[in-house]
């Protein structure tokens, strides 16, 4: 909450600063908020308590499945036309996700069903958020936009913060703030702006299709920052996961 909260009102600042401030009408400000409430509180919330007891890996492979549901509601929801090219390149991209998941599950590596739930839920909100930005075409800035779906997410989840965790537990070390300023600046501001940038040129579908990057570069960051085991399956799932991004977003 706090997190979103700071974002929020960085980008605000800066949409004022460049002189992009304009105050959406209620409907608009009424989407907003909703989709501050499925990207920021929801998909985050729920991904981020899903880790307490699924690895990282998992958690990126499991939410990377998004691009083929978007390819799928997309033409009922948004009109967009599913290509057999970009059809192939979510099935190839899938597959290298069920490599890469059935490796998780099987043999060793088990993973909590409760934190696998969770972050089930975070998925759905994902797509959900994506889909909802795509019909609404906010007509507010990208900074004005993600800035009040920022304070949108900080305000939603402050109510469960203070309900399940108390500020006394709260400890200001550097490592706190370093971990806090970089969720801020990088993932917040600067994570959340380009992928409302990307999703504003590219369709849903493309755009989404991005997605497929986050397990092998989950596996990459937990194993070299958390010492999570890789497996050969889980290298294998990247051959079909880099190819059905080639393929589904060419020509985009």
């Amino acid at each position: 909450a706090v997190r979103f909260l700071v974002a929020g009102v960085i980008m605000l600042a800066v949409a004022r600063a460049a002189g992009q401030w304009r105050m959406p009408g209620w409907r608009e400000l009424a989407g907003l908020v909703v989709l501050g409430a499925l990207n920021n509180a929801l998909y985050l919330g729920l991904s981020w308590s899903g880790m307490t007891t699924v690895s990282s890996a998992f958690t990126a492979v499991l939410i990377s499945t998004n691009p083929l549901l978007i390819g799928v509601l997309a033409g009922p929801v948004l009109g967009e036309r599913l290509t057999g090219r970009r059809l192939a390149g979510l099935c190839l991209g899938l597959a290298g996700v069920a490599i890469v998941l059935r490796s998780r599950l099987s043999g060793g590596m088990p993973e909590d069903a409760h934190g696998t739930w969770l972050v089930a839920g975070a998925l759905l909100a994902l797509v959900a958020g994506t889909l909802l930005y795509k019909r609404l075409r906010p007509a507010s800035g990208l900074w004005m936009s993600t800035g009040v779906q920022a304070v949108a997410g900080a305000v939603v989840l402050l109510p469960f913060a203070l309900w399940q965790e108390s500020l006394a537990d709260a400890r200001l070390t550097a490592s706190l703030l370093g971990s806090m300023a970089y969720m801020v600046v990088a993932v917040s501001i600067g994570g959340y702006y380009l992928w409302f940038l990307i999703l504003g040129r590219a369709s849903a579908t493309s755009a989404s299709a991005l997605h497929f990057l986050m397990p092998p570069l989950g596996l990459l960051f937990g194993w070299a920052l958390l010492g999570e085991a890789v497996s050969w399956q889980d290298l294998l799932g990247i051959v079909p996961i880099a190819l059905g991004i080639w393929l589904a977003t060419r020509g985009s």
